[in-house]
């Protein structure tokens, strides 16, 4: 099943790629679900058993551009990093072994999949492609073995970084460099796991002005998904519609030589299989 917001509502998305509908889920439900996007995670268990039942729904044809952040406010991001071997290495960081680097993103950043995003002026504002886990039920230390059963699904994001900032205290500030307005679009929709044949291997991709700078699959994680999940779990209560970027694999700006940042006019296209596309236009 494809999640979707589309123009501020909560839809379900059907149909082949070259003729997507929504399905708008308070009208289709009869009110049983609320229109907002965020508040469906709250209730997700019976949210999916609703959908299953329904019957070939039609659904309304739609634009991409009408489609907003499948997450609008969660309660909590969290965000790892250095999760890729390569791109630890590229970063100048030692590669993370018992335990990830983690920090947030701050929720004033999400955007939409096809939204513009302003750079900061006079910036090092980096790519980082990356899936993002969604939380779709209450977890508290819970087993390893269990962990992806505590989700809705996954979607694509970006973890846009503005590098002078980031790096501008001692240690690093990763979380102000990486919450400027826009700088955490997500989408196209939500995935649920079970679209996937696996859910552990996925190529992801990053091009900016088509040109492809980034490309690796999630099987490469240092730590897997359901390890973030039993991780984090252990330390604090992950709640419904919270979402995890899971890390970046490598070919970011920061660690090229010469250095590459991101410019005002420039398109930035980010790829998961399995999942979709979402393109930022920069200004």
């Amino acid at each position: 099943m494809r999640v979707a917001n589309v123009a501020g509502r909560l839809s379900i998305v059907v149909g082949d790629p070259d003729e997507l509908r929504a399905v708008d889920v308070a009208n289709a439900s009869g009110g049983l679900f609320s229109s907002d996007p965020q508040a469906v995670y709250d209730r997700w268990d019976e949210f999916t058993a609703w959908a299953a039942s329904l019957a070939a729904p039609a659904g309304e044809p739609f634009a991409l551009s009408d489609l907003g952040s499948p997450v609008t406010w969660p309660r909590q991001i969290f965000a790892i990093g250095l999760n890729y071997r390569e791109h630890a290495d590229e970063s100048g960081f030692e590669r993370p072994d018992t335990e990830p680097p983690v920090f947030t993103k701050f929720a004033s950043s999400i955007t939409g999949p096809y939204a513009t995003v302003d750079l900061p002026a006079g910036g090092h504002t980096d790519w980082e492609v990356e899936l993002v886990a969604v939380l779709g039920r209450t977890a508290s230390r819970v087993d390893e073995d269990q962990a992806l059963s505590y989700l809705a699904g996954y979607t694509i994001g970006q973890d846009l970084s503005e590098r002078k900032l980031q790096m501008a205290a001692t240690p690093p500030q990763f979380s102000l460099g990486k919450s400027y307005p826009g700088f955490a679009p997500l989408g196209p929709w939500l995935v649920t796991l079970d679209e996937f044949a696996d859910p552990d291997d996925l190529q992801l991709c990053c091009a900016v002005d088509g040109e492809e700078l980034q490309t690796g699959r999630t099987s490469e994680m240092i730590f897997p998904v359901a390890a973030l999940v039993a991780k984090l779990s252990a330390a604090a209560t992950l709640l419904p519609g919270d979402i995890i970027f899971t890390g970046t694999p490598s070919g970011v700006g920061l660690g090229r030589t010469p250095q590459r940042w991101l410019a005002p006019g420039e398109v930035l296209e980010s790829r998961i299989e399995g999942i979709g596309t979402m393109c930022q236009q920069l200004r």
